[in-house]
């Protein structure tokens, strides 16, 4: 029986690697979800103030974010090899966080190494991957991986949480990144693959040879703006209206994912265990807004979605700042969980149907980058107004406004005239 003979009787080769890419997202993006459970041992232990620790993280986010183009730019050439790099530079970086005495280490190690690894092993690079594996359905399977960090997150904050308790914080840091390493670095390497064609298949796991000749690629319709080159979509409103609404989101997530377990403990009353449950559940949620969020980005226009989506994280927050309870923090955990990772699959999906996938790693990372600032910028800003002020209710005021301008500039997208969802086009593979 020939290779192809095989995957035509068998499961199509993308979802392995969608299976893989969601596994890397749950353990890496996860562990660094943690790091909220982290604020106060280390800063109590190390006689930080938050603004110190705050400005450590923001330099991580802003790291991040800068590096994703140039990790992007590596993906568009390397393939999935930058991603199993990066994963083994996160392991052992996150491992070394344990011997953290100084903040400048910790600056370095998190804020830069981890950062940067996480860059090419992150869901702009996994999202790349696996639109070149799926087209009719890639909202949807860019969703399910985008689900691993909520998974992640509800898996590993409680965990950590657990383990600082009944160990330290500093032997909670090496379990997580000896879980990177022993778990996620095998299964990358045994499962991800660049694209179909390299496996002699078609986009949606037709067998055989594509098309065109030998190597050739199976003609597909151009969409307006769809390019390979990483600079044309300065050039077009769509870019700007989902960079735009990216800052706003990367705010509002980064925000809660840094300060929400303080906030819940010294604001509200809760209890160390019961604020890293109430994360939890949000990370529950996520994980059915991410897969939905997809699932209804691929029967419906991806733009009205992502508004709704920005428009209801903009309630939660003032949910959140208008009751200051535990029944606040439960209510707010509920409508954004639904709503926290489900940007992520829409703007990755939208931006691939908008500018193609040969220059996608590129063109996503320049996009995360103003994700990635408006989380530093939230995340710094939140912590120094909560040493000034004594509360968080401001800094959580002004980023929670930001929604209602991100949902308006994802509504006045115009979907319909640049997506190659919208462009005269043959019927969809099955499988796709």
């Amino acid at each position: 029986m020939t290779t192809n003979e095989s995957q035509t009787r068998g499961l199509y080769q993308g979802w392995y690697v969608v299976a893989a890419c969601l596994f890397i997202a749950l353990v890496t993006v996860g562990a660094r979800q943690t790091f909220g459970v982290f604020v106060k041992p280390m800063s109590d232990d190390l006689g930080w103030d938050r603004t110190t620790i705050s400005l450590a993280v923001s330099l991580g986010l802003l790291v991040n974010g800068l590096t994703q183009p140039f990790m992007g730019y590596l993906f568009d050439r390397m393939g999935a090899r930058i991603i199993i790099a990066s994963l083994i530079v996160v392991g052992l970086a996150t491992v070394s966080l344990a011997f953290t005495f100084h903040i400048l280490f910790l600056a370095f190690m998190f804020g830069v190494v981890v950062s940067t690894g996480l860059s090419g092993s992150g869901l702009t690079n996994t999202a790349a991957l696996l639109s070149k594996w799926f087209r009719s359905k890639r909202a949807t399977v860019v969703g399910i991986n985008s689900a691993g960090v909520s998974v992640g997150g509800l898996i590993l904050v409680p965990f950590a949480a657990y383990l600082i308790e009944a160990t330290s914080w500093r032997v909670t840091w090496v379990v997580l990144g000896l879980i990177i390493l022993v778990l996620s670095v095998p299964f990358a390497l045994l499962f991800l693959r660049d694209s179909p064609n390299k496996l002699g298949q078609r986009l949606g796991g037709k067998p055989g040879q594509p098309p065109g000749g030998a190597g050739g690629v199976v003609p597909q319709p151009s969409g307006p703006l769809e390019t390979d080159q990483w600079k044309q979509p300065f050039q077009s409103p769509p870019f700007w209206q989902m960079s735009a609404a990216f800052f706003a989101c990367g705010a509002t997530t980064m925000v809660i994912a840094i300060h929400f377990v303080a906030y819940a403990e010294e604001e509200v009353g809760a209890s160390p265990i019961m604020a890293a449950w109430i994360f939890s559940f949000m990370m529950l949620l996520n994980v059915a807004g991410s897969i939905g969020a997809g699932i209804l980005g691929d029967r419906f226009r991806r733009k009205n979605v992502l508004a709704a989506v920005y428009l209801i994280r903009g309630c939660a927050y003032v949910v959140l700042l208008a009751t200051s309870s535990t029944f606040g923090l439960w209510a707010f955990a509920a409508m954004a969980g639904v709503s926290w990772i489900a940007t992520g699959p829409l703007t990755m999906s939208l931006t691939a149907d908008v500018y193609g996938v040969r220059a996608l790693g590129t063109i996503s990372g320049i996009t995360f980058v103003f994700h990635q600032v408006g989380g530093a910028s939230a995340v710094l800003l939140a912590g120094a107004l909560r040493d000034a002020t004594g509360s968080y209710t401001l800094p959580f005021a002004i980023v929670g406004s930001l929604l209602f301008l991100a949902a308006l500039a994802a509504f006045t997208i115009k979907e319909e005239r640049y997506s190659i969802r919208y462009q005269a086009r043959p019927a969809a593979a099955a499988g796709d």
